[in-house]
């Protein structure tokens, strides 16, 4: 097994490499970390050690390590190096040949590959030292990955956000001559080409008054995901997309809507599709009517507020006739009783797959399902009927398949694994394939 030796610095993004050790250890990879101090501020060593299964290593005075030449040996056990986040310092330490702590003499001790994703803010890696700094690094061998364009925390928009953890390790991966993409679910390039496939994202947002709404937590981010996945893969991909703060993925086309009726309506005019992938938390109610004006405070009951059905976008498709879908998927939100609420669903939509996860507070992911990173998810696949779709028979005959928690990118890189299969066999057997 081939041994990355995963460098931390002290970035905001640091908070990201629980992550990013997951998807390296998710390409056959083992990971060693090694942090900066200022990277102890962002994220705990306790956290990368139970991740990763191996010691956290910070300090280079550590005398029980130092008599045996620690930074040596770390450098010498590793088959690559990657820095991430790579901060400003990090670059320039490591450009200079500075080694005052574990991090830049580890750098400095090393003859293996050196991999750096930097992250830092906009004006900084725009600078003219920074760009010194970057174009030596590249003379000296080292390999750059990103950065992106994107949201800063310090609320800039710009080059300097850090390349997404499925990226990285992608890219390790491949300096490592592995296979480019995770270990599970990984498609090729054009297995999707030809296919017409639908992706709702988001929350919808109803309007109580010009400044009120009722919207739920959802940040977009698995539906995205799997959007930009699909798209890769070769599908012609039209995302509807509610309320969101993402950048759209490259390659789809976007639809931007707001209520869960603007949704519906987008829906309908993006059929017939191959396929439909239902990630959307549309809100199941609005209000009977929006005030024009803002709603002042009367006294010190609150204004009522009465509430009507918004359509049932998933049940509509699962009922369209020759404009259902051939591969209907839902998604079920659950806090309690995931794969009875699921199954349930399924039914209920005649959906062929729902996807379920566990949305709860207590869920154990970083961020919680609904805006964070991760996932962890239950594939149930429908059976009983000849084309798939859900029947009365579902429940005895739907195939579950449970995933431990991944980034969403590797969710959706399993989805869309799924979905070549499913064509294939479809294809095999003569049932419905593409969209005429």
């Amino acid at each position: 097994m081939q041994r990355v030796l995963l460098m931390i610095g002290g970035g905001i993004a640091a908070y990201k490499a629980p992550e990013l050790v997951r998807q390296l250890r998710a390409q056959g990879l083992a990971v060693r970390c090694l942090m900066t101090a200022a990277a102890a501020q962002f994220v705990s060593p306790l956290s990368l050690a139970s991740v990763s299964g191996d010691k956290v290593y910070e300090n280079l005075f550590d005398l029980t390590e130092e008599a045996e030449m620690g930074h040596i040996q770390l450098s010498r056990d590793a088959d690559i190096i990657l820095v991430a986040p790579a901060t400003a310092d990090l670059m320039a330490k490591a450009a200079q040949g500075m080694a005052n702590d574990l991090a830049s003499t580890t750098l400095l001790a090393t003859d293996k590959k050196i991999l750096m994703a930097p992250a830092m803010n906009v004006r900084m890696w725009q600078h003219e030292a920074t760009q010194r700094n970057l174009a030596q690094l590249e003379k000296d061998g080292v390999s750059i990955i990103g950065p992106e364009d994107g949201d800063m925390a310090c609320g800039e928009f710009g080059p300097g956000r850090m390349s997404e953890p499925h990226d990285i390790a992608a890219a390790t991966a491949a300096a490592l001559g592995l296979a480019d993409g995770p270990a599970r679910g990984a498609i090729n390039q054009g297995e999707l080409t030809g296919r017409k496939i639908l992706v709702t994202a988001g929350p919808t947002h109803e309007p109580i008054d010009p400044v009120r709404y009722i919207a739920n937590r959802s940040s977009g981010k698995q539906g995205y995901a799997i959007a930009e996945v699909l798209a890769a893969a070769g599908a012609e991909v039209h995302l509807i997309s509610g309320p969101t703060a993402l950048p759209a993925p490259h390659g789809v086309t976007m639809a931007h809507v707001e209520t869960a009726r603007d949704m519906h309506a987008a829906v309908n005019a993006c059929l017939p599709v191959d396929a439909a992938i239902m990630t959307a938390a549309v809100a199941d109610w609005r209000p009977t009517a929006c005030d024009t004006q803002k709603i002042k405070k009367k006294g010190d009951a609150p204004a009522p507020l009465t509430l009507v059905e918004n359509p049932d976008i998933l049940a509509s498709l699962g009922a369209a006739g020759k404009n259902r879908p051939a591969l209907l998927v839902g998604f079920a939100a659950e806090t309690e009783k995931l794969e009875a609420h699921a199954l349930a669903k399924l039914e209920k939509k005649n959906c062929d797959w729902i996807v379920a996860n566990n949305v709860a507070p207590d869920s154990g992911i970083e961020g919680g399902v609904m805006g964070g990173d991760a996932n962890a998810v239950t594939l149930i696949t429908a059976g009983g009927s000849p084309n798939g779709s859900a029947s009365k028979s579902s429940k005895k005959t739907a195939q579950i398949e449970r995933f431990d928690m991944m980034s969403k990118h590797g969710v959706a890189e399993i989805l869309a694994s799924r979905m070549v299969a499913h064509f294939a066999a479809n294809e095999k057997t003569g049932k419905k394939g593409k969209t005429k």
